[in-house]
C-alpha cells in the first residue's frame, strides 16, 4: 500500500483535500473524479456513520485518491475501526496535549509502536494478503487537530510526538477559543501569527500543516503561507455555493423574468 498524500508531500507540493459530509457513495464517487489528491469522510460534524464511510470508500476505490477520515473523537474503538475499514489517514479533533497526541499514535499503530488490534477487514484489499500489517504503521497519515488555545500553548510538545505527520487546523474552533466568531478563512493578526508559528514549527520537524478552507481563495492563501494540505469546504458546501450562484445569475440575467 502506498499513500498518495505522502507522495504529493514528497514531491514538494500541497495536498488538495475533499471533505464528505453527505452519507452517499454516489456523492463520494462524483467527488473522487474531480481531481482531489485525498478525500476525507467527516464522521465528526458530517452526517456520516461507519456504514456510509465504507460505502464512500468503496465508491472512491477506482480513483487515485487517498481515503481519509475525520473521526468523532480520540478514542481507540472508532480509530481502529476506520483504519480496518480502509482509511489511509486519520484526522482527529481536539488534541490539546502531548499525552492526547501520544494516545492517538498508540490507537493508530500496530505493536510494538502502538496498541492497535489486528483485524484489517477491508484495508487488506489495498495490498496483497498479509502485507498491510507490514506497511500500515508507516503509510497511514495521522493529523491531530490543533483547534484550541490550550493546543496552541502546548504546540511544541504536541509536535514533538513521534508518529504524527503534522497537524490539521480547525479555524472555526481555534478562533472560537480565542473569543472570536467561528469562521473558516481567518484574517485576524493574532490568528495569522499562530498559523505562521505552526507552519514554522512543523517545518523544523519535517511535519506537514493542514487547514480547513472555505474555497480556492482561502486555500491559495494558506498554501502561500506554507500549509501543505488544504481542504476545499465540503461537498454539501460546494453544492450549495454553486447552486446559489447559478440561481442568482439566472434571476439577474433574465431581467426579472425569473
Amino acid at each position: 500500500m502506498a499513500n498518495n498524500v505522502k507522495k504529493v508531500w514528497a514531491s514538494g507540493n500541497a495536498v488538495v483535500n475533499a471533505w464528505l459530509a453527505i452519507p452517499s457513495g454516489f456523492s463520494a464517487e462524483v467527488i473522487a473524479q474531480c481531481g482531489f489528491d485525498s478525500v476525507t469522510v467527516d464522521m465528526q460534524h458530517g452526517v456520516q456513520d461507519y456504514q456510509s464511510m465504507v460505502q464512500c470508500f468503496q465508491a472512491m476505490h477506482a480513483h487515485p485518491v487517498t481515503p481519509m477520515v475525520r473521526v468523532p473523537w480520540n478514542e481507540p474503538g472508532i480509530i481502529g475501526k476506520v483504519l480496518d475499514g480502509g482509511a489511509y489517514g486519520v484526522i482527529c479533533p481536539m488534541i490539546n496535549t502531548r499525552q492526547e497526541a501520544e494516545n492517538l499514535v498508540s490507537y493508530s499503530k500496530y505493536p510494538p509502536r502502538g496498541t492497535r488490534s489486528n483485524g484489517p477487514i477491508r484495508s487488506g484489499m489495498y495490498g496483497s494478503a498479509g502485507t498491510y500489517q507490514q506497511t500500515a504503521n508507516e503509510e497511514i497519515v495521522l493529523l491531530p487537530m490543533m483547534e484550541t488555545k490550550t493546543a496552541v500553548e502546548n504546540m511544541e510538545s504536541i509536535l514533538d510526538v513521534k508518529g504524527i505527520n503534522g497537524v490539521y487546523i480547525g479555524p472555526s474552533d481555534l478562533g472560537f477559543s480565542y473569543g472570536l466568531v467561528p469562521k473558516l478563512d481567518r484574517d485576524e493578526p493574532e490568528i495569522l501569527k499562530i498559523y505562521e508559528k505552526i507552519v514554522k514549527e512543523c517545518g523544523k520537524r519535517d511535519l506537514y500543516a493542514g487547514i480547513h478552507c472555505s474555497g480556492a481563495e482561502g486555500a491559495v492563501r494558506a498554501i502561500n503561507m506554507g500549509f501543505r494540505l488544504v481542504t476545499l469546504s465540503n461537498e454539501s458546501g460546494l453544492m450549495a455555493t454553486y447552486a446559489k450562484m447559478q440561481i442568482a445569475q439566472t434571476r439577474k440575467d433574465s431581467g426579472g423574468k425569473a
